[in-house]
């Protein structure tokens, strides 16, 4: 176990890499399971996810040399050797549930695939995957427990292009449905989809490896299926997640950050709520540089919303950010449900938070009649205070650590693999930009642990 010792409230500057984007890696090293191709990726975050992705992947026949030095990774599924996927990689994320629409075009088998159930923010009902698939002519049956469960899938009849349109445009349900119809017979239209950067990066990757794959307006995807497929290089986009904390982190601090290969293109929305807070940045062709010239001002209306909407995952954040500005501010969070659970520590910090059920914002949201609290009003400037922190979730990690680094005083943060699992070298980063913190360890017992101990030593 690891504790990180901060003393925060300095501003931070200097200048950092982003790393490739966690949240598109994983499902692309998934979407190579479609061909027996080779598939060079580069730009690889050495994160935890990828591991276990690729832990995954090789149960069921991938094999895969990944450099992490050279951020290169090479993966090649000749043959599947196995269709069945045990519980214990079902982890805390969505990633293995789309195992099924990327083996359903390589085997007439029967897949099993573990998902968790409950009401972890990292969890979404299947149904819009369910639908989709079946509509495609895969047999899905789920197995739910309390905390686990199984999707078992079939296709013996083959998959065949249909016209689909998702409920919702759930990002893991377009996903899942792009990569069945990639081998499926004819054409498949898929109606309200997602368009996020990842979306947009998985449809990239599978025309070349093969696919003919069109998006139209209005947010429509369409896919003529194919089995025909070649060899592939990909260089993996940056993480607009990572960019957002050190941006967010910069104003917070009153610091300078320059983000290298931070990418303007899938930061516009954030890049307006910086400005409209009074904060600046400064794009360049190497990256975007963040700092905050004069003090920040509340006053503005922030609303989570699908692609090309404010991130969800930026909100927790922003709203850090939002506690270190003068004025009253309005966040309205649409997209996931129980995504407000660190607004308690932040309280506990001294913030000026009031969470409410009602939806606060230009248009009524589904949660609306939900009994949990999705919209914030956050009054600042407040100092926060040190606490010590155990994080308890991978939503908001960063936003832990965001505020232990504004904080005046010595915070201590601990359960940091959440952190590691997913940002790439964090820690050494923030060394970079002379944040003050000790990280204390016992001897470790895991390959994460390893990295965070090399960081103590």
């Amino acid at each position: 176990m690891h504790s990180l010792r901060i003393v925060g409230g300095k501003p931070l500057q200097g200048t950092i890499s982003t790393a490739g984007a966690r949240n598109a890696t994983p499902k692309l090293i998934i979407a190579s399971l479609l061909s027996d191709k080779r598939c060079t990726f580069f730009n690889v975050p050495d994160v935890g996810d990828v591991a276990a992705t690729l832990s995954m992947c090789k149960e069921v026949g991938m094999e895969w040399v990944w450099d992490r030095q050279a951020k290169v990774l090479e993966v090649q599924t000749k043959e599947l050797k196995t269709t069945y996927v045990p519980q214990r990689f079902s982890g805390s994320n969505r990633v293995p549930i789309l195992m099924v629409g990327a083996l359903l075009g390589r085997t007439d088998e029967d897949i099993t695939v573990p998902f968790i159930t409950g009401f972890s923010s990292d969890t979404t009902p299947l149904d819009y995957h369910v639908e989709a698939l079946s509509m495609l002519g895969a047999s899905i049956d789920q197995k739910i427990t309390k905390m686990e469960g199984y999707v078992h899938a079939s296709s013996s009849q083959g998959l065949k292009g249909a016209l689909i349109t998702l409920p919702y445009p759930s990002v893991g349900a377009t996903e899942n449905t792009i990569l069945a119809a990639v081998t499926a017979k004819g054409t498949t239209i898929i109606k309200n989809a997602a368009v996020d950067p990842e979306i947009l990066e998985l449809m990239l990757f599978l025309q070349k490896l093969g696919a003919n794959i069109t998006l139209d307006v209005d947010r429509v995807i369409t896919i003529q299926g194919t089995r025909l497929f070649r060899p592939v290089e990909h260089i993996i986009q940056p993480d607009r997640i990572e960019v957002a904390f050190f941006a967010t982190l910069a104003l917070g601090t009153m610091g300078r950050i320059f983000v290298q290969g931070a990418d303007h293109s899938s930061l516009i929305t954030l890049l307006n709520a910086i400005r409209e807070i009074g904060g600046s940045f400064n794009v360049q062709p190497g990256g975007i540089e963040f700092f905050a010239e004069n003090g920040l001002h509340g006053g503005v209306h922030i609303e989570t919303d699908v692609h090309p909407g404010f991130l969800t995952d930026w909100q927790p954040l922003f709203v850090t950010l939002l506690t270190q500005t003068n004025g009253s501010s309005i966040v309205h969070e649409t997209v996931f449900e129980n995504r407000l659970g660190y607004v308690d520590t932040l309280l506990s910090m001294g913030a000026d938070i009031t969470p409410f059920r009602q939806c606060l914002g230009g248009r009524t949201c589904r949660y609306n009649d939900h009994s949990h609290p999705h919209s914030l009003i956050v009054k600042g400037k407040t100092p926060l205070k040190p606490a010590s922190i155990t994080i308890p979730d991978l939503k908001a990690s960063l936003a832990y650590l965001s505020a232990a680094l504004i904080a005046r005083g010595e915070s201590t943060l601990t359960n940091l693999n959440l952190l590691t699992r997913s940002y790439e070298h964090i820690l050494e980063k923030l060394k970079t930009l002379s944040a003050n913190f000790t990280l204390t360890s016992v001897p470790p017992t895991c390959a994460v642990e390893m990295d965070l101990f090399s960081i103590a030593k």
